[in-house]
């Protein structure tokens, strides 16, 4: 029998031995153990292929002591795995040649890092290059023969449900094994790193498995684990196998990692603003800034277009954005889909190389309808250097009121309107014109600058 047909018998094996006739009669004085069934053998045959994947797993995985400087990371209620005694985290053997992935809070910013194998050996590993957009890091140690290395899976077939191994070292306790499912994929905004596409599970993580694979019951890594939730209990996160490898694959022909740059400041759609541009909620993410020179420029993409798929994948939200731009390298001709007043445009960008200082533009969201409670401007040089604008022209929100809807929105005193409802305004005339035009209970559109970053807001007119 095959080992997915084992799995896949689990729980109808599990209820078996429960129900059949004979299992549990031993006789208690002859001091026999349960008797043979079906059912028994059917559970110690699936114990077989777990035991033989925990034995076959083990030897790639080795114990990282960083000898100096050990990074750690904690918000927004998650929490990295800390460094622990004696041991600080765990990193996976990629190939023969000796290059160990780990995550990149496990050495933080060490040089160098002890490497203990599964027979007992020590050896030191210099470090390649890191990744903290993706919190990955790249060892290599040089041995005197070829190491134990695992083979990667593919992760886009990860299902929720399926079983999965994960081995490392808690609390220092070297190659230990838990048995689990995922319990969820695709999470983000889990707030670990820029580029977040997280397999959830439920297999026990715990101090010391960060950088530890996860693997699938064929022995192939669908997984780095990186991150608990320090309130929760049986919840783990691993960072997929096909964004690790792509990450490993640069880190070893470059030492570094390149990505794609689309060159503009993206926000999410919230239900008043997809109401404003005619499209649903979530469906793509709205461009509220668009960088000049870039490659989102050159291609002709504008302030207020909905990006809604790249080279067919849909983007329903600006993490999914940036992880897809960002796994295309510099130089790619990516087709982009959006959605500009009510039509469908495609337009063929060719991307340029992410710049370290890209900003994405957000603004909080409203819940309440009040009136605007707005004083503006119209912008002089001494102000745009006050509030470091580089723009000539615009309205300047010179006060919010208190408890208005505009403070609720999170506009404050410094923001420069650029927009009414699309139409450019660039002083108090326009501004009051445009305002001129809403009805009561219209809502009004207004994109602003901030320090040189846009974003987009709705507000609720009640005057």
């Amino acid at each position: 029998m095959t080992t997915s047909r084992f799995i896949g018998s689990c729980v109808t094996a599990v209820s078996l031995c429960l129900v059949l006739p004979g299992v549990a009669t031993a006789d208690p004085a002859a001091g026999v153990g349960l008797k043979d069934s079906p059912g028994i053998r059917m559970l110690e045959e699936i114990q077989t292929v777990i035991t033989e994947l925990a034995e076959q797993a083990k030897p790639s995985v080795v114990n990282l002591f960083p000898l100096q400087g050990i990074g750690r990371s904690r918000e927004l209620g998650s929490e990295r795995i800390p460094p622990n005694t004696p041991g600080s985290g765990s990193g996976l053997i990629v190939d023969s040649e000796g290059h160990i992935v780990t995550n990149n809070h496990v050495i933080g910013d060490a040089a160098e890092v002890e490497v203990r194998l599964s027979d007992k050996t020590k050896l030191i590993a210099h470090v390649i290059g890191k990744d903290p957009d993706t919190d990955l890091a790249l060892l290599k140690v040089t041995a005197d023969r070829p190491l134990p290395s695992a083979r990667f899976g593919d992760s886009s077939t990860v299902k929720v449900g399926q079983w999965v191994l994960a081995v490392g070292n808690p609390f220092g306790l070297d190659r230990t094994v838990t048995l689990g499912v995922v319990s969820g994929i695709g999470r983000e905004n889990i707030n670990l790193s820029r580029y977040e596409n997280f397999i959830q599970t439920d297999a026990s993580i715990n101090p010391g498995n960060s950088g530890g694979p996860l693997f699938n019951l064929r022995g192939e890594v669908i997984g780095i684990n990186t991150a608990i939730i320090n309130f929760a209990q049986g919840i783990g996160f691993a960072i997929p196998s096909n964004m690790a490898k792509q990450v490993i694959d640069q880190l070893i022909a470059k030492g570094k990692v390149v990505r794609g740059w689309l060159g503009v400041g993206i926000q999410p759609l919230t239900p008043e603003l997809a109401k404003k541009f005619g499209v649903n909620e979530g469906e793509g993410v709205l461009v509220n800034e668009v960088f000049d020179k870039d490659p989102a420029a050159a291609a002709g993409i504008k302030p207020g277009d909905i990006i809604i798929r790249i080279d067919g994948a849909v983007v329903d939200s600006p993490n999914k954005l940036s992880r897809l731009i960002g796994a295309l390298p510099p130089g790619a001709t990516s087709k982009i889909e959006v959605v500009r007043d009510l039509q469908h445009v495609v337009l063929d960008v060719p991307l340029s190389e992410r710049r370290d200082a890209a900003v994405v533009a957000s603004i909080p969201q409203a819940k309440t309808e009040m009136k605007l409670g707005l004083d503006v401007q119209d912008l002089t040089a001494g102000l745009a250097d006050k509030f470091k604008l580089r723009e000539p022209k615009g309205v300047l929100i010179t006060k919010v009121e208190p408890s208005s809807l505009a403070h609720a929105e999170g506009l404050r005193e410094g923001d420069l309107i650029k927009e009414v409802n699309r139409a450019e305004v660039s002083s108090v005339g326009e501004f009051t014109s445009a305002l001129s035009r809403v009805r009561r209970g219209d809502t009004v559109l207004l994109r602003v600058l901030r320090e040189n970053r846009a974003f987009y807001v709705v507000l609720k007119s009640t005057e």
